[in-house]
């Protein structure tokens, strides 16, 4: 009994260890989807996958060597007609020859190689590009990522800070109400007042509900964007979520940006696609090479010699396939131009990115500024409200206010509580946008 008890009261222990909450920065959440979120994962597999493509079309600019063997039996040999006279027959009459052999067996090694090819030395070097496109697709995947965990972090703390005003409002309100209920209890009090306190604070608690439960559903999403299970339970750091002002003096070079270079590597396969069409109007030229050897005999060949009535010799063939396009109905020539409005039309794609990328830098930057005002409005009316709120209760308890008064005063403290960690929220993501335009989302973890 006392080594059940023993092991009971250690696995207690061991739970509880085990639901300990995780306190994860901004950088440790960063990190952490970066290496276990799905779309990071599968843009790594790109890359890598990018390397088996360049191997597949190098493989047509290196020689091809295969090995070929086979046994044939024929079990009625195919008669050819002949004239009687090479036999000692009469002119003009016919004679029905069998021509081989019962068996027939052959092995040999075939070699053919490309020469020239400009498909072929055209598609290694799209090879090669494309595998720089998955590489820069990969960076700009893991930005992606940044991005979503950073708001969804944004959005976990400032939930969590409207659970924390909605509390604090509670506890503040609940205070009123005993205040209440005592002078209720001496006739000092109405039971309207009573009342009206009461319905007050179901209201706050329906709304410490609705908060917990926002919370939850900001922490399911936070753990979704890492690739974290969700059952993790987290902490997060205060110091991730300070107002620190950037620096917006020097506009950036959107080449940089991982996005617009991703266009400039498309362009650059599209060049490719047009090269492989053009190279439809060029020759081709690929040797070829063969060594065979073949045994054929009425018997069965494998193991048999000429006294079995089985001989064996060998051939080898070597040979040049030249071919000259000459002719193609102008299809080749469609597909080149077809090839060649497709590069034309991502070149303008290339010239709005470019312009589209600038404007989002503009944008951010108005929209950090706006929002970095309305925080320090916001910040102010935080202040006056509190300090209306401990005068207006200070007034109520001697009389001098009435309970609509310190009710209506209670209501504006919390409004401007969960106004300014709106405004805070907005300030964040608007931070997050900055930083994204200037191509500089990486910077988030270090």
């Amino acid at each position: 009994m006392r080594n059940i008890l023993l092991i009971a009261i250690l696995s207690i222990g061991f739970g509880v260890r085990a639901q300990q909450p995780k306190t994860l920065t901004l950088k440790e959440a960063i990190s952490f989807a970066l290496q276990n979120k799905a779309d990071s994962k599968k843009a790594r597999l790109d890359v890598e996958n990018a390397g088996y493509q360049i191997q597949e079309v190098r493989a047509q600019a290196l020689p091809n060597i295969s090995a070929n063997g086979n046994l044939t039996y024929n079990a009625i040999l195919q008669n050819s007609a002949l004239p009687a006279e090479f036999f000692g027959g009469q002119p003009g009459d016919i004679v029905l020859v069998p021509f081989g052999q019962k068996w027939n067996s052959t092995a040999g090694v075939s070699l053919t190689q490309n020469i020239f090819d400009m498909s072929v030395f055209t598609g290694l070097q799209a090879a090669k590009s494309t595998r720089e496109f998955y590489q820069i697709n990969a960076a700009l995947t893991d930005e992606m990522v940044i991005e979503r965990v950073a708001n969804a972090y944004y959005e976990v703390f400032v939930a969590r800070e409207r659970l924390t005003v909605a509390d604090s409002n509670y506890v503040n309100n609940k205070k009123v109400r005993d205040v209440i209920q005592g002078q209720f209890d001496n006739g000092l009090a109405k039971r309207i007042d009573l009342d009206r306190t009461t319905v007050n604070l179901n209201n706050i608690q329906t709304q410490i509900q609705q908060n917990r439960n926002a919370v939850q559903l900001a922490e399911n999403a936070l753990k979704f964007y890492m690739g974290m299970p969700i059952e993790t339970q987290i902490v997060l750091t205060k110091e991730d979520v300070q107002v620190n002002p950037l620096s917006m003096t020097e506009v950036p070079n959107v080449e940089q940006r991982s996005e617009f270079q991703l266009m400039k590597k498309e362009e650059q396969l599209l060049t490719y696609q047009k090269k492989a069409e053009i190279a439809g109007f060029y020759p081709t030229l690929a040797l070829s090479a063969n060594y065979n050897y073949q045994g054929l005999g009425n018997e069965f060949p494998w193991g048999g010699k000429p006294a079995d009535g089985v001989y064996w010799t060998d051939y080898s063939a070597i040979g040049l396939n030249l071919r000259v396009p000459i002719f193609a109905g102008f299809g080749t020539r469609a597909k080149v131009n077809k090839a060649d409005v497709a590069l034309r039309k991502h070149q303008e794609d290339i010239l709005d990115t470019r312009l589209s990328l600038t404007k989002e830098y503009y944008d951010a930057v108005a929209q950090l500024e706006n929002n970095l005002a309305t925080l320090k409005n916001q910040q102010e009316n935080v202040t006056l409200a509190v300090s209306v709120l401990n005068d207006t209760q200070n007034n109520y308890y001697n009389g001098l206010a009435t309970l609509t008064d310190l009710l209506d005063s209670e209501n504006a403290r919390t409004e401007a509580q969960n106004n300014y960690n709106t405004a805070l929220l907005e300030y964040k993501k608007a931070e997050i946008q900055l930083i994204k335009s200037k191509g500089e989302l990486k910077t988030l973890t270090q």
